[in-house]
Parts: C-alpha cells; structure tokens; sequence
C-alpha cells in the first residue's frame, strides 16, 4: 500500500471514530432526556396525588418521593439548621429546618420555609415558635439527597446569633428523607413554604440531535475529501 493510500485510510479510520463518539454522545444525551421526563412525569403525578401516612410512604422512597404525607411526633428545637443562599421574590433569606422525632423513634428534618435574613450575616433571623409536645402535621415527603451537603449555619440553644460549620449529616443520625412542612395541628399553613421545582425536560433531546448531525457532518465532510481525490 502506497504511502497516500495510508494517509486516506487513517483519514478514513479517524472520521469512523468520530462518528462513532458522536452517535455514542448523542445516545447519552437521549437516554438523558428519556430519564428526565420519566421523573418529571412522576414527581407531576405525585404532587397531584392524594395524601397518605408517611408509614406507608416510606416503604417505597423513590416511589413516594413528592407524596404528601401526614405524620406525628415531637420536634427537637434544640436541633436547628439555617440553609444559607436561599432567596424569595429578590430577598436573601434562610431554608429553616428542625429535627422531628416520631412516637417510634425515627428522626428526620422538618424543611418549615423560608425566613427572611437579619440586619446582617451574624444576626439570626426571626424564627416561628416551635411548638412543644406531641403534634400532627403534613409534609411533602423528600430524600435526604436534596439537602445540600456540608456546612451550614445553625441557631445555638440561646438563640441569639449565628453558628456556622455545623454539618447536619454528621451531627444527627437521621432517616434517608425529610418533610416540606405544608400544614400542622398548631398552625393553618407555612407563610413561605418551601417551593416546588420547575419542571422542564431540559435540552437534552435537542443534544441528541445535535450529535447525530454532527456525525452526519464528519462523515459528509470524508466523503467530499475522498471525491476531491
């Protein structure tokens, strides 16, 4: 094989390859999007879906994610996190969160809303009244995925400040979910509760395409080379 021949043979092998990641890429991408809307469709149909016991729920998580659920127990205000980086309608605020313990024992956050920041970044926000003693309420039922990892700030037992480089995962053993807290036996509902998710399908099937076409590209392009030969 003469030497030019080699040249248009690695030509040739080196556009097949890139076909090849291109397809690959846009395969991803597909399966991508098919999975996206398979949990946007399921989050759609769980928010819609009628109330249940968080017993029940909690059998199947990922089925149930979304769900709402009503539940009972106690909360612990001595365990409090702040969620920093949360904002409402332009204003810089906290995600409040409490510990729940439950007449069996399980512990699991309570997500009660939004709260407005104070006059600076040491200063607590006002924070609700946490009720005392036994209470019932419901909730939105989330995986403990959702809650952002690391270190937060936290409300010390006084009250007044801040605490910062508290982590919640590893101060309290808790249950794999937590609860948006929509209503409860002490109040009619949450001034900021916490908000749903915008639901979009994302770009990914437009990706998909894109990748094919840019596959057809290479393989148009070695095919324009091989005929200007």
């Amino acid at each position: 094989m003469r030497v030019r021949e080699k040249f248009f043979f690695l030509k040739s092998l080196v556009a097949l390859a890139l076909i090849f990641l291109c397809l690959i890429a846009a395969q991803w991408q597909y399966h991508r999007g098919v999975d996206r809307h398979a949990r946007n469709s399921l989050i759609e149909a769980n928010i819609a879906a009628p109330e249940m016991s968080l017993v029940a729920a909690t059998k199947d998580l990922k089925k149930n994610e979304w769900r709402i659920v009503r539940t009972s127990g106690r909360f612990d205000s001595s365990q409090t996190i702040l969620l920093r980086n949360r904002y409402f309608e332009g204003k810089y605020g906290f995600e409040y969160l409490t510990l729940f313990v439950t007449p069996d024992g399980a512990k699991f956050w309570i997500d009660r809303g939004w709260l407005v920041a104070g006059k600076d970044a040491l200063t607590a926000p006002i924070v609700p009244v946490t009720p005392t003693g036994m209470v019932e309420l419901v909730g939105r039922l989330r995986l403990d995925t959702s809650l952002p990892q690391g270190s937060f700030f936290a409300l010390p037992t006084s009250g007044d400040g801040l605490v910062s480089k508290w982590n919640a995962q590893n101060a309290v053993e808790t249950e794999p979910f937590y609860l948006d807290l929509q209503s409860g036996s002490w109040l009619s509902a949450v001034k900021v509760p916490a908000q749903l998710p915008e639901l979009s399908d994302g770009p990914h099937m437009a990706y998909a395409l894109q990748w094919v076409f840019f596959a057809g590209l290479v393989g148009y392009g070695r095919i324009l080379i091989r005929r200007s030969r």
